[in-house]
């Protein structure tokens, strides 16, 4: 096997993912109320939800299906409700953190841009019981900004915007493979 790159190694992200849950919060402390669709909107993030931030840079939470598993796992936990999580939507089948400075296309219609990931805040520990908060360290999803809207959907594929997408430089150590 030919030995590649890093950006030519990022730029390998063949995986599917799919859309599992949606939840918006019509305040800032209000429950997420689950639905099945949700309008997105470049300025406004998800329709309906109460972001309200100048930066665009976390107009949209999401958080992977399979780390809900391993947190519940970590808690004794059969199954973490995704609402306690606080995250928008909940997307299984592809590594969230793989789209780092890069967009990524839900549905149709909807490209966001990764613009970092989301830590857990002291709430994880009354949401999800003692330990929540260190249980969700590392695995709490990430934040998006919207550049193109739309509607998603539950059920809804997700994939890499390789067409739209531009590779922001990495700043890698004085050792990676160069050639």
């Amino acid at each position: 096997m030919a030995s590649s790159n890093l950006q030519e190694l990022l730029a390998i992200l063949p995986q599917l993912g799919e859309v599992e849950w949606i939840g918006l919060r019509t305040a800032k402390r209000a429950t997420l109320k689950n639905v099945q669709e949700v309008e997105v909107a470049i300025k406004e993030g998800l329709v309906g939800d109460h972001y309200s931030g100048n930066s665009r840079n976390r107009q949209v939470t999401l958080i992977q299906a399979e780390h809900l598993e391993a947190v519940g796992g970590m808690l004794k936990k059969d199954k973490i409700d995704p609402q306690l999580t606080r995250r928008n939507i909940v997307i299984s089948g592809i590594n969230l953190l793989a789209f780092s400075g890069r967009q990524f296309q839900i549905g149709e219609e909807v490209i966001l841009e990764m613009t970092g990931q989301c830590q857990p805040c002291s709430r994880m520990e009354s949401n999800l019981g003692p330990g929540g908060y260190n249980a969700m360290r590392g695995h709490g999803g990430i934040t998006a900004k919207v550049i193109q809207g739309g509607k998603i959907k539950a059920g809804d594929v997700v994939k890499l915007a390789v067409a739209k997408t531009q590779i922001k430089p990495i700043q890698t150590s004085k050792f990676a493979d160069t050639k």
